[in-house]
């Protein structure tokens, strides 16, 4: 399966909570998958509640594929040494639609401007490792079915091509549902044409999905 052509960025699955310390201040750094400017911001202010004695809580989000919306904050740490450290970090993980905040219970020990933002970035990244994200691709989910004497076949093509399986329904034909990437599709139909003599009959090939893969099961997005 062709991933790196299809890929339209990362998605958090399961977010995650992990913590540093730096110089005895603690950060703690906690992902949520969102998908409005209003839940993050939601998620910001319960956490404002949960950590009220913190002397920070920093944060990050990008929403839209395209990352078409972003927001950061110091919440009080120097201009440029958390926010946008965090956001960075995001931006190189090519993750969206995900909210990171990272709270800080101060040391006693000034970090300085680069210390801050080394800590900020590191509790970015081990938030992110604590939590389940995955490539979200663009591609269709096809029908095929065919006769028993092909079934064999198709499942050699979907072997050899690294296809996830979503459905196989065994009646009086076989048929077979399977996530294809865009551009595995033609290819896809081509091998299942010629080892089937064109006896197998394919549809789904009209409308997008965007789906995922998780330990061989396809999760679908909206």
């Amino acid at each position: 399966m062709d991933i790196s052509a299809n890929r339209i960025g990362c998605v958090v699955l399961e977010g995650g909570t992990d913590e540093i310390i730096e110089k005895k201040s603690r950060f703690i750094a906690q992902v949520f998958p969102v998908q409005t400017e209003q839940e993050a911001m939601q998620i910001i202010e319960q956490t404002k509640k949960k950590y009220w004695d913190a002397r920070h809580n920093c944060y990050a989000f990008i929403l839209g594929e395209h990352g078409e919306v972003s927001r950061c904050t110091d919440d009080g740490e120097p201009s440029g040494t958390a926010g946008r450290p965090i956001l960075e970090v995001l931006h190189g993980a090519g993750v969206h639609d995900i909210l990171v905040i990272v709270t800080r219970y101060f040391g006693g020990t000034l970090l300085g401007t680069g210390g801050l933002v080394r800590a900020y970035s590191q509790a970015a990244q081990a938030g992110l490792a604590a939590s389940t994200i995955i490539d979200k691709l663009m591609g269709y989910r096809l029908e095929i079915r065919t006769d028993y004497n092909g079934i064999g076949k198709l499942q050699y093509i979907f072997g050899q091509m690294g296809l996830p399986l979503m459905d196989t329904v065994y009646a009086e034909d076989v048929v077979v549902t399977v996530a294809v990437p865009d551009s595995d599709k033609d290819s896809l139909i081509n091998k299942v044409t010629e080892a089937t003599a064109g006896q197998a009959q394919i549809s789904g090939q009209e409308e997008h999905i965007y789906f995922g893969v998780r330990d061989g099961e396809v999760l679908l997005f909206d």
